[in-house]
């Protein structure tokens, strides 16, 4: 989520540097921004701390220091330095809103509300900074002052849908259901795509006991977000109010597939499976518990259950000593494990727990206890701590249970909804992030060979996937610079050495000396690719670098702006001919200038090149992502649909979601 809300406030802010300012420290500010940007902070910070060093009077580079802290989890260290940004100018009301959330994540709820309070007298119709000042307020419990922001955000923007979802909120914690319900009605009215919004109205059915109505509208928050693991919880406590227990165990084995670690679903589950007599099953969900919660006395009494019922009395006698040193007065204890003992042979350890019982019903014959029993719901909360409702199916505390929704700090209303995004360009990198999934190798015969003969420093992969560089591969790259620069003085073919450093440069996001030393690279060697697909590559980054900086002014009439694009692409465009020219095969030129094309809105030139790139490599899933969506845009359902299924199976899971925001429409096609 904070990079969702980062990527969108980086793109809409600009803080003037100083008229004055030397090009050097322009050029070092310009580089940390392409690194923040394309997510290397911790070399970002270095770069910024050098402009402090060197300027320590400017706003804008304590403002950037502070978003990469923020992204780096820094939360103390990005107020700061939002602090300092402030400081120097106050008029910027992304500062405010940007220490509002540094707040938020070290629970200040009143310092953020002071920072969009602020924020909002100089951006006074900022749907973002309303929507974040409504949530701290709900966190601080001051509902009416809540309804009272919520209300102004909605006449502000009357089809912001969380501010229906939020005022939703709002009115369970007042009691008032009728908005509640009206609030949950406009939301879906608005949206009915977004799975938020039925999931917000299915909670408020759960919690009216219209547990059918909640599951029809928690089904379709399924079909909408089929990887989201609370939504199952959620109908499989629909369906178990309804006696739908096989439902409801169905839906906990997917929300622990989606996520393994979820308490709620494995103790419920096991719940589940002793009522059917899946013994041994549940005892392993038990387990699971208590290695999260070890002292979870009710996960203990529940396996000292199922242990007696499988035969391994002195387990479940071990189990119910731990529940009885905890809760001496709970009678239902004694009682099991007066049995277990007798069934070990434990005559007097039993007699003695008969005896407590018999002693215990005396006194409350006679009036001398007033001991806790248990009450008449079907479900008991995950705090309560009444050991007689040891077999109640577990719901979240209020905090716990709370939509999606309430924890979504963000910056611009765009950033709402999950936006469908095509899959990125593949680059030539030393590093790619890990994924759960390995969705495919990305293999190509002469980037292969090239790094088995170790020319360079590392080996060259193909990837669409970047990672960021950590503190010690920076400090790596900036020496390897250094020793590259060496070579080149005494090197008869400097040709590697050159793509070596522009490697680094690129690497360490300095973008025109890599662009340099790939020129240098093709004047020497005009046969090898990789150099013309890196410098397509990091053309392109520079476009969508440029496009997103307000330094960055382009003409705005459609003719002119497709005048500059058409300029701007060129270069990539010239590039991308040539790798294919000299490497007919690399499927990942056809899909890098598919991309290209389809920025350009010319879908059909893009169709051909995602076939091309298909034909090349039957398994590309990225290419079948994109084709998918590019037929989509034209109307195609039927066939985009077809290839983001066949995404889906080779691993892009989001594929899934975007099939099922459009199958209703297919069916006309």
């Amino acid at each position: 989520m904070i990079r969702r809300f980062l990527y969108i406030l980086f793109i809409s802010i600009f803080f003037p540097l100083a008229l004055c300012a030397q090009i050097n420290t322009d050029r070092v500010m310009t580089i940390g921004k392409n690194a923040l940007y394309f997510e290397d902070y911790v070399l970002s910070i270095q770069y910024f701390n050098q402009v402090i060093n060197a300027k320590p009077y400017l706003a804008e580079p304590y403002f950037y220091r502070a978003m990469a802290k923020l992204n780096l989890e820094d939360f103390q260290g990005a107020e700061t330095d939002c602090s300092e940004a402030i400081e120097r100018n106050p008029f910027v009301p992304n500062a405010y809103q940007m220490r509002g959330i540094a707040r938020i994540h070290q629970k200040n709820f009143k310092g953020a509300i002071a920072d969009y309070e602020k924020a909002i007298k100089l951006s006074p119709e900022d749907i973002g900074l309303w929507h974040n000042l409504a949530l701290c307020r709900i966190r601080e419990e001051d509902y009416t002052q809540a309804r009272a922001d919520l209300d102004t955000l909605i006449r502000i923007s009357p089809r912001y849908t969380d501010a229906y979802l939020m005022r939703t909120e709002v009115s369970m914690k007042q009691k008032d259901t009728l908005l509640a319900m009206t609030d949950a009605d406009r939301a879906i009215e608005i949206d009915r795509y977004n799975s938020d919004t039925w999931a917000s109205r299915g909670m408020l059915f759960l919690q009216r006991g219209k547990y059918k109505d909640a599951e029809s509208d928690l089904t379709e928050a399924i079909r909408l977000s089929v990887r989201n693991a609370g939504i199952y919880i959620n109908r499989a406590l629909a369906r178990y109010h309804q006696n739908n227990l096989r439902g409801a165990m169905s839906d906990y084995d997917t929300a622990l597939d989606i996520d393994k670690n979820n308490f709620i679903g494995h103790y419920n589950r096991g719940l589940l499976r002793a009522q059917v007599g899946d013994d041994n099953r549940a005892i392993e969900d038990f387990d699971f518990v208590l290695t999260i919660e070890p002292d979870n006395m009710m996960a203990i009494f529940n396996r000292g259950l199922l242990r007696d019922k499988t035969g391994d009395y002195r387990g479940a006698i071990q189990d119910y000593s731990k529940v009885l040193k905890e809760y001496p007065n709970f009678l239902a204890g004694y009682q099991y494990r007066a049995q277990a003992r007798r069934k070990v042979g434990d005559v007097r350890g039993a007699e003695a727990d008969e005896f407590k019982i018999l002693k215990a019903q005396l006194d409350a014959q006679n009036g001398k206890t007033n001991r806790q029993t248990a009450s008449n719901d079907k479900t008991r909360k995950k705090s309560d701590k009444n050991m007689d409702n040891y077999r109640k199916i577990v719901v979240a505390d209020n905090d716990e249970g709370e939509p999606k929704y309430k924890s979504d700090y963000r910056g611009k209303v765009q950033d709402k909804n999950v936006t469908i995004l095509p899959q990125p360009m593949f680059v030539l990198s030393y590093y790619e992030r890990a994924e759960e999934v390995k969705r495919q190798i990305n293999y190509y015969k002469l980037i292969d060979d090239l790094n088995s003969r170790h020319v360079l420093p590392h080996e060259l992969l193909i990837t669409n996937n970047e990672a960021s560089l950590n503190e010690r591969q920076v400090k790596q790259h900036f020496a390897s610079i250094d020793n590259e620069s060496a070579k080149l003085a005494g090197a008869d073919n400097p040709a590697m050495h050159y793509f070596a450093r522009a490697m680094d440069f690129y690497l360490v996001q300095d973008f025109d000396n890599a662009l340099r030393d790939l020129d240098e690279v093709i004047k020497r060697d005009s046969t090898f690719f990789p150099a013309y697909f890196t410098r397509a590559a990091i053309h392109y980054k520079q476009i969508e670098y440029r496009k997103r900086d307000k330094n960055y002014e382009i003409e705005t009439t459609d003719d002119k702006l497709g005048q500059v694009r058409v300029m701007d692409y060129n270069a990539i465009y010239r590039d991308l001919d040539e790798v294919i020219r000299l490497a007919p095969d690399f499927a990942y030129a056809y899909y890098n200038r598919a991309n290209i094309r389809a920025v350009m809105k010319d879908y059909r030139a893009a169709l051909a090149d995602y076939d091309k790139a298909i034909e090349l490599d039957s398994r590309f899933s990225d290419a079948y992502f994109n084709r998918g969506l590019t037929n989509v845009f034209l109307g195609n359902n039927r066939q985009g649909i077809q290839d983001l299924s066949k995404a889906g199976e080779l691993g892009i899971f989001s594929a899934y979601n975007i099939i099922k925001r459009f199958t209703s429409t297919a069916d006309d096609k």
